[in-house]
């Protein structure tokens, strides 16, 4: 295909070196990954991890994926120089606009690869779960676009701080879950998902929205949203005359916008990496999400990773205001990437996010999501330097999040 003639083209992957931080051909980063999974969800995960590689760099899968992210999803998102913020914190700051995307974020630039690798598969039948209620909603999106059954498990909880986004799904044609166990959240949904694919493993395809679960998930995940690097590259060239930042930010919860923002840059030294994960109510408060900072090697949800556990190994609820980033884990390319010293991870706490996300409200006209603000977040603890040129992912839009928006800002008047 010609590369000249699809901004969406996907360019040979790089060649995996001994030190690439990219997955090996035994599906771990370094000492994270690998699939721990039941008997029998084995035919499943074998068979997706024969054929991922194949179907995504097929010319005609390629070629709908591409025809898609263009006139379905709207992409190429803009690389918007935000002139306000960067006069106040005293460098050049562009910000990777995925909260333009057609449902609102970056998750459908997952979604949309991976119904049209079930479809391919012969599965009928998608699960997913949800945090924030954006993956859901993309995932009720595409089900809805290719006519295939749709069933989304959701924390109780989240279902109730994101009910304009269960709304959303419902009228998408979605079955919406709501959890009870655990906690309410992420995990408990994530729980759930798996269990039904247990028991339909052989119609369903489970459309898992961020880098984590069992190889080769996290790395198709990674492909499918690399799509926003591949567009920094060349956006960058045409403004900066250079195809790479200085540094890129990103919030990172499972991992997945932030995935997407560096898989062209991961081996790239020249470019700093600085994640900002969900610090909660303070990393020594018992009630946080910082995973790298508090977590310890483990397992869940079919992946060796960071995970935060008690010292007997049981998982510990995880918070954060940000129902995106509520989840007591990493992907295992984070998880080994920050070992590695690849990525600086600073944890924003709720405070710190909810200022980062007025204060660009107010100086830039954009309202993020609470789990892109978080990334906001790291401009409040990290100095850069004036030539600095910056690029931040605006995972998501703040339309869901406006409840908690106007409670916080009440309850502190």
């Amino acid at each position: 295909m010609n590369t000249t003639e699809n901004p969406h083209t996907q360019r040979p992957l790089q060649r995996e070196r001994e030190d690439s931080f990219l997955v090996n051909e035994s599906g771990y980063y370094g000492d994270f990954g690998g699939a721990y999974i039941p008997e029998i969800l084995y035919d499943n995960v074998e068979t997706l991890r024969q054929e991922y590689k194949k179907i995504l760099t097929d010319p005609g899968f390629l070629k709908e994926y591409n025809a898609l992210l263009t006139d379905y999803v709207g992409r190429p998102t803009p690389l918007y120089l935000a002139k306000r913020l960067s006069e106040k914190y005293h460098c050049k700051i562009y910000l990777k606009r995925e909260d333009l995307n057609h449902t609102g974020a970056h998750k459908i630039n997952n979604t949309i690869g991976q119904i049209l690798l079930a479809r391919r598969m012969g599965k009928t039948r998608i699960i997913a779960e949800t945090g924030a209620g954006q993956h859901g909603v993309a995932t009720a999106t595409v089900c809805a676009l290719m006519n295939m059954e749709c069933i989304v498990y959701m924390g109780a909880t989240d279902v109730e701080r994101q009910k304009l986004n269960v709304q959303k799904m419902e009228m998408l044609g979605a079955t919406v879950v709501p959890v009870q166990s655990g906690n309410k959240t992420l995990k408990d949904a994530t729980n759930e998902a798996i269990r039904d694919w247990c028991c339909h493993p052989s119609d369903t395809h489970y459309i898992i929205g961020s880098t984590v679960g069992p190889h080769p998930y996290p790395d198709m995940v990674a492909r499918l949203q690399s799509v926003i690097s591949k567009e920094i590259k060349r956006q960058l060239l045409e403004k900066e005359g250079r195809d790479y930042p200085d540094y890129l930010i990103a919030c990172v919860g499972g991992g997945s916008n932030a995935g997407g923002t560096i898989y062209e840059y991961i081996d790239d030294l020249r470019v700093k990496i600085v994640l900002a994960e969900a610090g909660g109510k303070g990393i020594d408060s018992g009630l946080s999400a910082a995973t790298i900072q508090l977590g310890r090697v483990g397992i869940i949800h079919g992946s060796k990773t960071l995970l935060m556990q008690t010292e007997d190994g049981q998982i510990e609820e995880p918070y954060s205001i940000s129902a995106g980033l509520d989840y007591p884990g990493i992907g295992p390319m984070h998880a080994n990437m920050a070992k590695q010293g690849r990525s600086e991870v600073l944890a924003v706490n709720d405070d710190e996010a909810i200022a980062a996300a007025m204060e660009l409200t107010k100086l830039e006209g954009i309202i993020p999501a609470l789990e892109s603000a978080h990334a906001l977040g790291v401009f409040g603890q990290k100095q850069f330097q004036k030539d600095d040129v910056i690029v931040l992912c605006l995972s998501g839009r703040g339309d869901k999040d406006m409840e908690t928006y106007v409670r916080v800002v009440s309850e502190k008047v």
